[in-house]
């Protein structure tokens, strides 16, 4: 039994000192890959190594991140009106070994096993060579088989910048990340944020989010967000002030099919000449086709960064017809507006049956083409909306609107090409002009 202990301690001890240098590699080309990874997900963002001094027990190193040519770069080049970006410094320490015991020196060290743990604080080098420290700091954890977890902290605070004042409540935000699967994982919530300014304010309530991403073989990712906004405050002096809002979506794959599904819900948002109203909206898409789809999306972002568009609007019309032929179901379960006057209600529903891609053509997949729709007004709403635009009477003489009761409904449906509202057929302009 003593020599049993013996050994374990001998074992424990050589794992203790022996394996931070072996380990030390492996926990530096892990930190690596995740790194690499992230710039080949996002290729706009080009990472570069300042350098890298490898310990026994800890290492340290400098990663510079740039914005190359892009939509993202031109985005913060228009909001921050200059001709150049700054770039971002990650200045890491990792402590590695198997048992990482010289992370226990510093905040939220662990002797839980894995590749290592590292502490990351930030900052940015301006065009002229500035450097301006970023508040906050990264604690992150390499697991056995190189999966990154990363911890953002930030304490409360307040930046002022030629007239202009930023605050933030305190940060948390967990990312979790693996180079072999391609998993992202997130959570997080962010205290009230401000930015206050001389010609406008802008304040966010308290904010969560969490959700996760996974690839798909078509280049796609799916996955789930949940996301919410305790109020949201716009404008100056008399600002308008929206919330609770929550925004929920999931996808899936099966097979080469996708589905996924959508809702957003917003309390008190300000709708001019009606007061407030409260906005509910539920939307699902099912059996697309994911590689069709995924096509559809490449052309969009290619329409987006050619100069010269037209032979890629051209693909993309070729891209969307495939996705039409593959067949698609398109549903918005829900749009709802609440209002003081009552809630107007409404639904969609639009089914594709699979086709030929080969013989495809626009009129007869409109022919192919299933939808039907369903709208209730409350009469005071539609009595405003006509007080203001007597032309909307036509709606109700046509029977467009029908009363029932209290409320005005509307029942479209469109089948083999016809088209019916409240039962009557209605010419439909596309095969009006065939």
């Amino acid at each position: 039994m003593k020599k049993g202990i013996v050994a374990l301690l001998v074992g424990l001890a050589l794992v203790v000192l022996i394996s931070p240098g072996i380990v030390g590699r492996l926990a530096e080309k892990a930190m690596d890959e995740n790194l690499d990874w992230a710039a080949a997900e996002s290729p706009e963002i080009v990472v570069t190594s300042q350098g890298f001094a490898r310990g026994w027990f800890s290492s340290e190193g400098q990663h510079r991140v740039d914005l190359k040519n892009g939509e993202l770069r031109e985005l913060f080049l228009a909001y921050t009106g200059g001709d150049d970006l700054p770039a971002l410094i990650i200045d890491t320490r990792l402590d590695h070994g198997l048992i990482p015991v010289s992370s226990m020196s510093r905040d939220k060290g662990s002797l839980l096993p894995g590749l290592g743990r590292a502490i990351s604080t930030l900052s940015i080098e301006t065009a002229g060579g500035d450097i301006i420290p970023v508040p906050g700091t990264i604690y992150s954890s390499v697991g056995l088989a190189g999966e990154l977890k990363s911890n953002y902290v930030l304490e409360p605070g307040t930046f002022t910048n030629a007239g202009s004042t930023v605050s933030w409540g305190s940060v948390d935000v967990v990312v979790t990340t693996s180079p072999t699967s391609g998993d992202i994982g997130f959570s997080g919530s962010i205290g009230s944020a401000a930015a206050d300014s001389l010609t406008d304010n802008v304040r966010i309530g308290h904010l969560e989010f969490s959700g996760e991403r996974r690839p798909t073989p078509f280049g796609l990712f799916v996955g789930s967000v949940d996301a919410s906004v305790h109020a949201l405050e716009i404008g100056s002096p008399s600002p308008a002030t929206v919330g609770p809002i929550r925004f929920r979506s999931s996808s899936a794959v099966d097979g080469r099919r996708i589905d996924a599904t959508a809702s957003l819900n917003i309390e008190s948002a300000p709708v001019e000449q009606f007061g407030v109203a409260d906005i509910g909206l539920d939307l699902r898409i099912e059996n697309a086709d994911g590689q069709a789809l995924a096509r559809v999306r490449k052309r969009l972002d290619g329409l987006r960064k050619e100069d010269t568009p037209g032979a890629v609007a051209m693909q993309l019309q070729q891209d969307a017809q495939r996705l039409v032929a593959a067949g698609l179901e398109f549903h918005i379960d829900r749009l709802d507006i609440a209002w003081p006057g009552g809630t107007i209600t409404s639904e969609l529903h639009i089914v594709i049956g699979e086709s030929d891609v080969d013989a495809f053509s626009w009129p007869a997949a409109l022919l192919s083409l299933e939808a039907s729709a369903d709208v209730s007004v409350p009469q005071e709403f539609v009595n405003i909306v006509t007080a203001q635009n007597p032309g909307a009477q036509s709606a109700i003489a046509l029977g467009y609107l029908r009363k029932n009761g209290n409320v005005y409904v509307t029942h479209a449906q469109f089948r083999q090409g016809l088209l019916t509202v409240n039962g009557a057929p209605v010419p439909f302009p596309w095969f009006a002009t065939q």
